[in-house]
């Protein structure tokens, strides 16, 4: 058993707690999460982005999804904590396995900071036993000695030539939106939702520009939390000429327990409870515990997350420029990559690696640093958007691989290398994934490269009636897969940020059914990305990634019609197609993109790269 679970047992020994919940969160629920907030990978050793670790007396148990199967099993070897692989046949979910193990009188203890109320509310409902919780305690942080301080940047203003709309035009939609709603407070938690609302940005998360900051707004009021040390005089300038209130972070408990006493009703002249809008799914727990009870908390979608996901015509013409600028730095970094591979030499004393003519053999490590160079030469780069996943053959297999500090596996001249990445730019936020051939592959990976790349354009092609979710659209990205058998444990595409988040929701492209979760109609002006796979552990992972803007297509007499108008231009390695597995229509479709990425991408191109993304050109 890792030390780590030791340590923390003895302290729940000492609390008389007999069950202790660690999920990857800060507490914002943010999905990325800041060094500070990393306690479920201090304790279990496995790094992966998303995991719930529960610790009992005799047990420990790390749950994660799909993507993470592969890495969670390898890291968690010899650990004594056991994977649960969210998902599978005989898995049960956090709550059920709390409802069937967790006695009577027994005691859930967990950092009510970083749970979010929707969470928590499920598994006491699950559990439906007599049971304590103790919420106000973190023991993470008592063990952890050497624990990162809690991050804090500046946070900043950005234009409405960016933006396309004022705090001013915005802050009276969420009012209108609250009135109509019969609301009369708004809690917002969300970070890239206040980013959006305030026209504010940071760096206080890894990938994300976000501020850690709460927000609680009134009809009249306006209040905003954020550390002191973010503050400059310009920002605080800025808040006082829109009346926004200004308030220290961790400020946020005591002025909701003393705004919202059952003697002090925030806004009432007649003792009613006030409405307040919260998005339980982001809001954590202790905040839940402040309010509940001297208020009805409205559970739903905040209207800022609504209104963020489908973008103005400002916002559409930044992405648009700026994922065409990304793009070409994407296509010189696989012109690059064509011309910087290892050279091999096979012998009877076994295979030798040389260096290029270029004095530059190429590792997972190496390919992904240029790439990330590429983008940073680009003027308004503000980072890159999520870790750069360069992945050759068996490492793709794992969704989110992280190669390691050796560099990672060395580019042979055969198989398949995976590139996931993307830039945060003062306008845009990208998201792209391309796998590429290096040498001669196998008829399998044909087979199933042709697959994904068959589904990709299916989906990117498609009309639907306006009314859609993205649970209507999914099988036509899987279908290729599913008819022969296969499928990919994750979703085909998340909602994208505009110099906000990379996964932005409320939209999403998925075929599993959530309860309780509403779905999102797709409108257009919102982004999506449409990014199939496979992933064959031991062997090789493949996926090909754009990224789409939902757009209006046509009106009939039968109803309003939505497509997609694809943002990504960076061609598919027309090298790894296999013939047999396309219709007329999929050979049409692939002509068609790689014409227009040519022709738009050509004129950035250098002469010799010019040449090269003609040999993508299919005829």
């Amino acid at each position: 058993m890792r030390r780590n679970i030791l340590l923390l047992r003895e302290e729940m020994s000492r609390e008389n707690i007999d069950w202790y919940l660690v999920p990857t969160a800060d507490f914002h629920n943010s999905e990325y999460v800041a060094d500070y907030f990393k306690c479920r990978e201090w304790l279990s050793g496995f790094t992966g982005s998303n995991g719930t670790l529960l610790v009992g007396k005799s047990v420990a148990l790390l749950w994660t999804d799909g993507r993470y199967f592969v890495q969670a099993s390898i890291q968690l070897r010899d650990s004594g904590i056991t994977l649960m692989k969210m998902g599978e046949p005989d898995v049960p979910k956090i709550k059920d396995y709390l409802a069937r193990h967790m006695l009577p009188g027994e005691t859930l203890g967990f950092d009510g900071r970083v749970c979010s109320a929707d969470y928590i509310n499920n598994i006491v409902s699950a559990i439906g036993k007599q049971m304590r919780l103790r919420y106000d305690i973190d023991l993470c942080d008592r063990i952890w000695k050497d624990r990162p301080a809690i991050s804090c940047s500046k946070a900043y203003v950005i234009g409405t030539e960016f933006t396309g709309e004022s705090y001013i035009n915005k802050i009276k939609r969420v009012r209108d939106y609250l009135s109509e709603h019969n609301c009369q407070y708004l809690f917002l938690s969300k970070l890239d939702d206040i980013m959006w609302l305030f026209n504010m940005r940071g760096s206080d998360v890894d990938y994300n520009p976000v501020v850690l900051s709460f927000a609680v707004i009134s009809e009249d009021d306006c209040y905003l939390f954020v550390q002191e040390e973010a503050l400059s005089d310009e920002f605080s300038l800025y808040c006082k000429i829109n009346n926004i209130v200004l308030k220290e972070y961790n400020e946020v408990y005591s002025f909701l327990e003393e705004s919202f006493r059952e003697d002090k009703n925030f806004n009432t002249v007649d003792s009613v409870e006030p409405n307040l809008s919260a998005d339980l799914f982001n809001t954590n727990y202790s905040v839940y515990g402040l309010l509940k009870g001297k208020t009805n908390i409205i559970h739903s979608v905040s209207p800022t997350t609504i209104f963020k996901a489908v973008k103005n015509a400002t916002e559409i013409e930044n992405i648009k420029e700026f994922f065409l600028k990304d793009s070409v730095a994407v296509c010189k970094f696989l012109y690059w990559l064509d011309c910087h591979r290892a050279i091999v030499e096979q012998s009877d004393t076994g295979t030798k690696y040389f260096k290029d003519p270029r004095n530059n053999i190429v590792n997972e490590r190496d390919a992904a640093y240029y790439l990330d160079s590429m983008r940073a030469e680009i003027a308004g780069f503000k980072g890159l958007s999520f870790n750069t996943i360069s992945a050759y053959e068996a490492n793709a297999a794992m969704m989110h691989y992280e190669f390691g500090r050796d560099g990672g596996a060395l580019l042979k001249n055969e198989g398949l290398l995976l590139v996931d990445s993307g830039g945060q730019y003062i306008g845009a936020t990208t998201d792209v994934t391309r796998t590429v051939s290096l040498g001669p592959v196998t008829d399998e990976m044909k087979r199933d490269f042709t697959l994904v790349c068959k589904g990709m354009l299916n989906l990117m092609n498609t009309k639907f009636i306006k009314g859609c979710t993205g649970r209507n659209l999914d099988i036509i990205a899987r279908a290729p897969l599913w008819n022969l058998g296969m499928d990919y444990k994750c979703g085909t595409g998340h909602g994208v940020g505009c110099f906000l988040n990379v996964h932005e929701g409320p939209q999403s492209i998925r075929w599993r059914y959530i309860p309780d979760s509403e779905e999102t109609k797709l409108e257009a002006g919102m982004l999506i990305t449409d990014e199939p796979g496979v992933y064959k552990e031991g062997k090789y992972g493949i996926r090909t990634e754009n990224t789409l803007l939902v757009v209006d297509k046509m009106k009939t007499d039968d109803g309003e019609f939505l497509g997609f108008e694809p943002l990504t231009l960076v061609p598919i390695d027309i090298r790894a197609i296999d013939a047999r597995y396309f219709t007329w229509d999929d050979f049409e479709q692939l002509k068609a993109y790689q014409n227009m990425v040519v022709d738009k991408v050509s004129p950035y191109l250098n002469e010799d790269e010019q040449e090269w993304i003609k040999t993508y050109l299919f005829e």
